[in-house]
């Protein structure tokens, strides 16, 4: 799909809303430690938790670095592609992964970085990212690093590209299977499924989404299997508001964001 109408307004009420981080409620940026989330979309995530809203956050990231960016807030996350859970009680579980083989790919892939500067290693623990933002000319060099690993620890990590990036992660760690797993638990059971994302790694969440009934949304140009889409960051920020009611005051500013109710 390339032409994609704009995702309607939803009823919050009956909604399961799961949304991405990166590339979804924050701008992208050159090196993934000064990512943050604007004040007034915390805000808003603030104002549609109030309002009953129930929010998770599927993410690429760790649990702690998800915290981090919404701080004060705290939901239901999914980090490192799912590879860790946190439900809507506060209990965690994680992919167990050997540790000792985990710190020497760790190691192995440190050392590769070295002798191709511009190429970044981020390391979550047990899964791992090169990103090559800031050195676009690296990105065949990341991609074959990456396979070569990908391919020598087959049985324990699977490869994921991404936006200037090429990821790690457990071959059990899928965002679709997270929300699956939220969807079947409280709050989120018995609601319409809606997910917002905007990288290849969502991809192979919508369907999983379409699948439970539910809506799926991408983020920014490219050809998608989502239902709908959202230009930019900016454009889910306002989508959100939106969620809150046809009138929304924002600086002293009433904006009528009409759409229809699902």
């Amino acid at each position: 799909m390339t032409d994609l109408d704009a995702p309607p307004v939803l009823d919050i009420q009956r909604a399961a809303l799961f949304l991405d981080l990166d590339g979804t409620l924050a701008d992208l940026q050159l090196r993934p430690e000064a990512v943050f989330i604007p004040a007034t979309t915390l805000d808003t995530l603030a104002a549609l938790q109030s309002k009953g809203a129930q929010l998770a956050v599927v993410s690429g990231r760790r649990i702690d670095d998800i915290d981090r960016l919404l701080a004060p807030l705290r939901l239901p996350a999914a980090g490192i592609h799912g590879a860790e859970r946190r439900d809507a009680t506060g209990q965690v579980e994680r992919v167990s992964l050997d540790a000792g083989l985990l710190s020497a790919i760790e190691e192995e892939l440190e050392t590769a970085c070295r002798e191709l500067p511009g190429l970044r290693l981020e390391s979550k623990g047990m899964a791992f990212a090169l990103h090559y933002r800031g050195a676009p000319e690296r990105e065949d060099d990341a991609r074959r690093l990456a396979e070569a690993c990908a391919n020598r620890h087959a049985d324990l990590l699977r490869l994921q590209p991404g936006k200037c990036v090429f990821e790690l992660k457990p071959r059990s760690a899928s965002k679709g299977a997270a929300i699956e797993a939220f969807m079947a638990q409280r709050p989120f059971a018995g609601r319409q499924a809606v997910f917002v994302g905007d990288d290849l790694t969502d991809e192979a969440a919508f369907p999983v989404v379409e699948g439970l009934g539910g809506l799926s949304i991408r983020v920014g140009p490219g050809d998608t299997c989502a239902r709908y889409r959202l230009d930019g960051v900016a454009d889910v920020a306002h989508w959100l508001r939106g969620l809150l009611g046809p009138s929304v005051s924002e600086g002293g500013i009433n904006k009528n964001l009409g759409g229809e109710l699902i």
